[in-house]
Formats: C-alpha cells, sequence, structure tokens
C-alpha cells in the first residue's frame, strides 16, 4: 500500500529534548484538525491482525482506612473487582474502541482466565478466530489492587514458554489468513506467543503480500525483528536495543539510526513518557514531538494505545507524522484514566478540536 510522506523539522534546531509550544511547526507536513478527525472517521475500513501475548487485567478496587497489626502494610477494604483485556488484547481493545476491525491472535490456556479473556475479545466485536486455547498454557494474568486511585500491589500469574506444536498452530492460522488484513501488528511482551520462528514468517509474507507491518517490541527478540513498517520501542527498550545511555538528545538520534539499521526497518517510534515521542527515518531527519498529556494517573496500557492508533491511522493513510500525532494525543487521554484504558473516537476528535495538530 502507497504511503504519503513529509518532512519534519531537525532536532537539530532545538537546544533542548522536549519541544516548546510550536504547535504550528507542523501545518506544512501534516492535515489541519479537521482533516485529521476525518482520518480518525475512516479508521472503521481499517482490517487489523494483532499477534502476540495476550492477558487477562483484573482489578480489586478499594479503600484503605487502616494498617495490619501483622504487618506494616495497608489492609484494603474491597468495593468492587473488574476485568478487561490486558498486553496484545489491550491492543484489541483501543483498535474496537477506535471502530476499527480488529481479530486476536495469541494463546490462552484452558482455564477460568482464559474463558474470560476469550469472552472478553468477543464482547469488543473483534474476532477471537486466531486465539489458540492448550491445555499445556497457563493464561497470562494480572492482577492489581487499587486504593484511593493508586496502585498498592500487582499480582502475575504467566508461563514463558509455549509448547511448540502451539506455536505452529499460530503460523498456520497466520499463513492462511494473511490477506485478509491491511495492518498485521505484532505485540510482544516476551511470554513467548512471538518467536523467531513466527517472525521470521511474517518478515517473508510481507515481502510477498506487502501490508503494513508494527511492531512493539520486547528484549528476547530484539535480534529476530525484520522489515517492518514501523517499530515502537519505549525509551528503556531503545536504550537496551543500542547499548547506549539516552540521557541526551544527541544519542538519542544516533539510537534511532541504529535501530532503524538493527531492525531493518522503514520507521522507528520511540515513546519517551512525559518527553513525547521521537519518530526516526532513514531519509529524514528525526522528529520529536512533545507529549500531550495535562495530567498523569495511570500509565499502565498507554503503548498499548499508541500502537493501535498508529496502526489504525497508518491503515487509513495518515503519513507517519500524522499518525504519531494521533497516537501522542490519544495516549494523552488515556493516561488521566486509572486502569487499563482506551480511548473513543469522540475522545480523540475533541482534543484535535481544541488543540489542533501538534
Amino acid at each position: 500500500m502507497p504511503r504519503r510522506t513529509g518532512s519534519c523539522l531537525s532536532s537539530q534546531m532545538f537546544k533542548h529534548s522536549i519541544l516548546p509550544q510550536t504547535f504550528s511547526i507542523f501545518k506544512k507536513i501534516v492535515r489541519p484538525h479537521i482533516a485529521l478527525t476525518q482520518l480518525v472517521n475512516r479508521f472503521a475500513r481499517v482490517r487489523v491482525l494483532v499477534i502476540g501475548d495476550l492477558m487477562l487485567d483484573h482489578y480489586i478496587w478499594g479503600r484503605v482506612q487502616r494498617i495490619s497489626p501483622e504487618a506494616p502494610i495497608p489492609i484494603v477494604q474491597v468495593t468492587r473487582e473488574s476485568v478487561h483485556p490486558g498486553g496484545a488484547a489491550n491492543v484489541v481493545a483501543n483498535i474496537r474502541a477506535l471502530a476499527g476491525h480488529v481479530t486476536a491472535c495469541g494463546v490462552v490456556g484452558k482455564d477460568l482466565a482464559g474463558k474470560r479473556l476469550r469472552e472478553a475479545i468477543v464482547t469488543l466485536g473483534a474476532s477471537p478466530a486466531g486465539v489458540v486455547a492448550t491445555q499445556s498454557t497457563q493464561t497470562t494474568s494480572k492482577t492489581r489492587i487499587i486504593a484511593h486511585q493508586q496502585q498498592v500491589v500487582r499480582l502475575d500469574r504467566e508461563q514463558e514458554e509455549l509448547d511448540a506444536r502451539v506455536s505452529t498452530r499460530l503460523r498456520s492460522f497466520i499463513r492462511r489468513h494473511i490477506t485478509q488484513f491491511d495492518v498485521v501488528v505484532v505485540s510482544d511482551y516476551g511470554k513467548g506467543a512471538i518467536d523467531a520462528a513466527l517472525l521470521t514468517l511474517l518478515a517473508e509474507l510481507r515481502q510477498q503480500h506487502k501490508f503494513l507491518y508494527l511492531i512493539d517490541p520486547k528484549q528476547r527478540n530484539f535480534t529476530h525483528y525484520r522489515g517492518a513498517s514501523l517499530v515502537k520501542p519505549n525509551l528503556s527498550e531503545a536504550a537496551l536495543a543500542t547499548g547506549m545511555t539516552l540521557e541526551s538528545q544527541a544519542n538519542l538520534d544516533r539510537a534511532g539510526t541504529r535501530l532503524l539499521d538493527l531492525w531493518q526497518a522503514e520507521a522507528v517510534l520511540v515513546s519517551r513518557g512525559e518527553e513525547g515521542m521521537s519518530l526516526f527515518r532513514k531519509t529524514t531527519p528525526p522528529c520529536h514531538f512533545p507529549a500531550t498529556a495535562r495530567e498523569v494517573f495511570d500509565v499502565t496500557g498507554a503503548g498499548d494505545t499508541v500502537l493501535a492508533v498508529c496502526a489504525l491511522a497508518l491503515g487509513a493513510n495518515a503519513t507517519l507524522e500524522e499518525a504519531t500525532i494521533l497516537a501522542n494525543h490519544a495516549a494523552g487521554v488515556v493516561v488521566a484514566k486509572v486502569g487499563t484504558a482506551t480511548v473513543q473516537p469522540h475522545e480523540l476528535k475533541a482534543v484535535l478540536a481544541e488543540k489542533g495538530p501538534s
């Protein structure tokens, strides 16, 4: 699928890693907010396959009124519980929240958590066609105890290695159905669904079918990612992959070049938390985008939101700059919410109308 391209101001023009309020500098490379809103409307046409580590996020909500006499820990009086799709399943949830068509591909156990996760995917309106349920796997789940809008503790259940037969079933599904999708997303949480054989298959299939291909990477597969349209590490992942300390803008720019070569990617988007995002391509100078969040309550799943919005925007024929701007605004919305959250089209349109392209 052909991509429109734009140019961007070089980071060398700025002394600091965070850009000032220069919202107008992108006007020549992105469309005005009304046109970006029309891009959001086109998300409903995009067909996405999300491959990755599916998880169940379990929340226990309560309040703390006293400290335990048994140990210096708070006693949480439980008031309610909730479950949400997590990990790669949260990418699925974000795509559905923005009206995209999405199929989940991953592994769950034949256990209660797996049953609840599969039901949650169906409830979203997504397809679980690529979800493999197996007796040999424990569904990855994360239980977070939250009191007074603050996370107290997290309990994890996970299994990092998959039976070889399960991995074969995943690859078989991908091979048979890859042509049904405009965009393929790999959401790698390092729990075993993504391995070298699967990534090799995707690189080969992309050469044949030319779909858009996005990756959210993890350390265990740094040497296996190849040929993606966009790879989206966070700052710590970028540092690990390059072996560099990224405390300066100059080092970050050099790391971006290294990552493009390491992963043979068309573009790399480094998410930098409160410092925004940095976009790297081989043929243009780096682009640095300031963060847009006004308040940050919980960063859980914000990277999933960025990945989902980039996938939908690029599938709707946005430029990489436009996709980054939309993802940046969407992340600013979700970090203002508590728990695993998604952004709705009206929320994204509202922030575009308020702030414009930035």
